[in-house]
């Protein structure tokens, strides 16, 4: 049983040198080479900072410097902080800032985009991918030290936006991710000859699972070029995928560019996995009718829970998929290693276990996070982290039913946007659906988005009033060719706002 993220991958290269790692667009690399590619970031790494580097920044995209970047620094015992080169420079400073980053490792031209706005004073490697693929000097890998592994040492601290409005880091150890990778490796069956999808930035924990997963398995990680990530199908079928893991957006996002077509089949997919929202009954039927030999898994879990924590394998035949409240997948039952807590018949679920995080960052972000513990002292193995999600139990299996703190108040009720999204989601017209509040002269009301075909507001209206109380009925709808998406591909809620003050032809009641 491997110790380490690093380990885990070298393990996999000693027994696979000659297998592919990552099939690159412009051709493959072998798990031997991206090994010398690691030790050689590694050495860059320790002839810039010597022996004392803790964690190293990380902005790069799904490229030869990424991978070997975050090996690299893995191989030195140090922790990843991935960076995103979107993101605006305040914010990558702030990240800076928090992660008390040691080093950075950056693609050159990313880098040139902006990087030096956020991380001066610090030293920086500009790499390319032939400067990792192939050095002009050996950077003296021969002088590393044996790689040490320590299974309470970090491996990556990953940030999300904090209630407080600054990032909110969650540092996560090899101990907490190396349980997740294992079952998964084994769950889905992950091989040499597997070739695995790779959808998620580095800045999301979902990415964990393309790189480890893969390479613990011995696998190929296959990255798409640009176009392949907008067209599921044709990077499927073009690449030959076996696994396919992506957030369930992305199914409706390709059917509504046109780019999901019903004629053609990826055939080569085994498993296709979920994971990062609800997953709709309507995206499973999509995907399932573009993937027919395919398994089709819901996966469910924050990243203070390393990933992912419950699972759902949905039967193969459509007619034995289970009747849900809301018309979204189950979440299933949590990981058998984890333990977990609902507090009411519908509650908020609560877990602990190997993969629960150990706190935040900055402590003050552990307050009313978990339960007993009150703000004083450490975070204990038998404290359940709270995860602020809703859930209830039907027919044996868990239902995610909405956030905690998407609730909110409209003339003096209670309203949970979940279930007016699975209301509209029910028309056969509705793709899909997000609700959000927006006050305009001091008045809040209800405002819906959703994809799919035009639906009159008088019939909205009345399919809507005969489902829902009158206070949860949206007065304001949108139709929008897609949902508007954060940087992680999630659903925006602000940003639907945004929109509805800039659509000033939207229909009030």
């Amino acid at each position: 049983m491997s110790d380490s993220l690093y380990r885990m991958f070298a393990t996999a290269a000693g027994r696979h040198p000659q297998a592919a790692a990552v099939e690159l667009p412009a051709g493959n690399v072998s798990y031997r080479r991206l090994r010398r590619a690691a030790e050689t970031v590694a050495a860059l790494l320790r002839d810039a900072c010597g022996d004392r580097v803790a964690r190293v920044g990380l902005l790069a995209g799904r490229s030869a410097v990424a991978y070997a970047g975050y090996l690299g620094a893995l191989r030195l015992g140090a922790a990843v902080v991935p960076f995103h080169p979107e993101h605006p420079a305040a914010r990558n400073r702030r990240i800076r800032e928090l992660a008390d980053v040691d080093v950075v490792v950056a693609d050159k031209e990313l880098w040139q985009r902006g990087g030096p706005q956020w991380a001066d004073g610090l030293p920086v490697l500009l790499l390319t991918d032939d400067d990792v693929l192939s050095p002009p000097t050996a950077a003296r890998r021969e002088d590393l030290p044996p790689h040490e592994a320590q299974p309470d040492r970090l491996a990556y601290v990953l940030f999300t936006s904090g209630t407080t409005g600054r990032p909110k880091g969650i540092p996560i150890r090899h101990r907490n991710v190396l349980p997740f990778l294992q079952h998964n490796i084994a769950r889905f069956g992950v091989g040499p000859g597997c070739r695995m999808s790779h959808t998620f930035d580095l800045t999301f924990d979902l990415s964990v699972f393309d790189l480890f997963v893969t390479w613990g398995g011995g696998a190929t990680l296959v990255v798409p070029d640009r176009s392949e990530l907008f067209s599921p199908v044709d990077y499927a079928t073009r690449r030959r995928l076996t696994h396919w893991f992506s957030v369930p957006s992305a199914v409706s996002v390709s059917a509504g560019l046109g780019l999901l077509p019903a004629g053609r089949k990826a055939t080569t997919l085994r498993h296709s996995v979920f994971c990062g929202e609800p997953l709709t009954y309507k995206q499973a039927a999509a995907w399932r009718a573009t993937a027919p030999y395919s398994t089709l898994d819901n996966l469910y879990g924050p990243t203070e829970l390393t990933v992912a924590c419950t699972e759902y394998r949905l039967p193969r035949d459509p007619r034995q998929w289970p009747h849900t409240s809301n018309g979204t997948v189950p979440i299933g039952r949590p990981y058998e290693h984890l333990e977990h807590l609902v507090d009411a018949e519908t509650g908020e679920l609560c877990m602990r276990g190997a993969q629960r995080f150990d706190g935040y960052l900055d402590p003050r972000d552990d307050a009313d996070r978990f339960l007993a513990h009150h703000g004083e002292g450490p975070v204990e193995p038998r404290h359940y982290y709270r995860t602020g999600d809703r859930v209830r139990l039907e027919g044996g299996h868990l239902v995610h039913l909405g956030r905690l703190d998407d609730q909110m108040k409209i003339r003096g009720f209670r309203i949970e946007p979940g279930e007016v999204e699975a209301a509209l989601r029910r028309l056969p017209e509705v793709h899909e659906a997000v609700v959000a509040p927006i006050t305009q002269a001091g008045v809040t009301e209800l405002i819906a988005g959703y994809t799919g075909q035009p639906v009159p507001r008088r019939e909205l209206l009345r399919v809507l009033r005969g489902a829902l109380p009158i206070h949860l009925v949206p007065r304001r709808f949108l139709h929008l060719d897609s949902l508007p998406r954060n940087a992680n591909g999630k659903t925006d809620r602000a940003a639907l706002r945004e929109l509805a003050e800039e659509v000033t032809d939207a229909v009030s009641a």
